[in-house]
């Protein structure tokens, strides 16, 4: 018997294409606002950007002070005007328009383990963002369930937004529920605290520094197949199979 019934995906750089999504939004956004999007000025949003969100997930901001201050801690680093906080709803407006996939085969794995298994996705991000692109992207069509970190009020690694995604689920085996994700301090360390197998999407083959240690690692999605399906789904893979019962 297949161990998992019950699969939480991330979505940013493990289903969806965040780098390419950010990188076309952001591009647009400083043209919008007359800043030449070369690469050192890319490099200092993204320095910002990053140390708000390392704060956010450890609880030592609050989501709009973020919102508020990634923008206007830019501006004033690359000594341009406008205001920060107009100029971040442009760049979320930008970015909800880019519902990218990490890989071509990203809805056929979906399709695949929605057969054998419950799947959601668990995301940090703005609802209005991340809702239409996982809507756009096709993820939605597998998915029971798509729970945003706005909404729920709460950040991984935040226990937190694992439990209410799983009573929302109806969920309450533990044991037979995996968290996969590409990040270790969010996904990996964020199913760590819920008391879930975890499963490091790892394509790039990163070093793993050692402080959050993963149940399993994979470099592709497919590798998933043999974590949730029963041998005889796994042998035919492509057809209906049934559906676990949680």
């Amino acid at each position: 018997m297949a161990k998992y019934y019950c699969v939480l995906f991330d979505a940013d750089n493990t289903l969806l294409d965040f780098d390419a999504a950010e990188n076309k939004a952001l591009t647009d956004t400083l043209r919008e606002y007359g800043i030449e999007p070369d690469a050192e000025t890319v490099q200092t949003y993204r320095t910002i950007n990053e140390e708000l969100w390392r704060q956010l997930e450890k609880g030592q901001i609050r989501r709009d002070k973020l919102m508020g201050e990634r923008f206007t801690r830019f501006l004033k680093a690359v000594n341009a005007a406008g205001n920060g906080v107009e100029m971040n709803k442009f760049y979320l407006d930008q970015l909800s328009t880019h519902p990218d996939l990490t890989s071509p085969n990203v809805l056929d794995v979906l399709r695949e383990l929605s057969e054998v298994a419950t799947l959601a996705v668990v995301t940090n991000g703005f609802d209005r963002v991340q809702g239409r692109r996982v809507r756009e992207s096709g993820i939605l069509d597998f998915v029971e369930d798509v729970f945003v970190s706005e909404k729920m009020d709460s950040e991984k690694p935040n226990r937190k937004i694992f439990d209410a995604a799983l009573r929302a689920l109806g969920v309450e085996n533990r044991e037979h529920v995996l968290m996969v994700g590409d990040s270790l301090s969010s996904d990996v360390q964020g199913g760590v605290n819920a008391g879930l197998d975890t499963c490091w999407y790892n394509p790039n083959h990163a070093e793993n520094p050692g402080k959050v240690v993963p149940t399993y690692e994979i470099s592709s999605l497919e590798e998933l197949y043999p974590l949730v399906m029963e041998p005889e789904e796994l042998a035919n893979v492509g057809l209906k199979n049934r559906r676990h019962q949680l």
